[in-house]
């Protein structure tokens, strides 16, 4: 699984995933900055899933059109150490009761949704 880890997403977790052998790339380290369309259209070109705590890109998703082939994590937590969202992502991928190809998953503390857009 490839991924890409928003530059909101905590370098704790990402080094979390990294250590278990995910391919991941973090937008804080080789692209500070950038846009979220930006973002957007390096998940679409590398194949990634976008892992990120902002909402905005449901927006652009169903309203501006991006629509990246490997999915969006969108964790909407509020409070949270570092190493949680790495920890819960790690337990989630392994167990492989979702697949995240062509939607927008929602993980908020209780519930997990999903929204097709393929």
């Amino acid at each position: 699984m490839k991924l890409l880890a928003n530059e909101n997403f905590p370098l704790t977790s990402v080094k979390i995933l990294e250590e278990l052998g995910y391919d991941i790339t973090y937008i804080g380290t080789y692209f500070s900055g950038i846009s979220d369309s930006e973002v957007m259209q390096i998940a679409i070109d590398e194949k990634r899933t976008i892992l990120t705590f902002d909402r905005d890109y449901g927006e652009l998703i169903f309203r501006k059109g991006f629509k990246p082939e490997k999915g969006v994590i969108y964790l909407r937590w509020n409070d949270f150490k570092p190493d949680e969202p790495g920890s819960y992502l790690r337990d989630l991928f392994l167990k492989g009761e979702f697949n995240f190809d062509g939607k927008l998953t929602v993980i908020s503390e209780n519930t997990i949704r999903q929204r097709s857009y393929f």
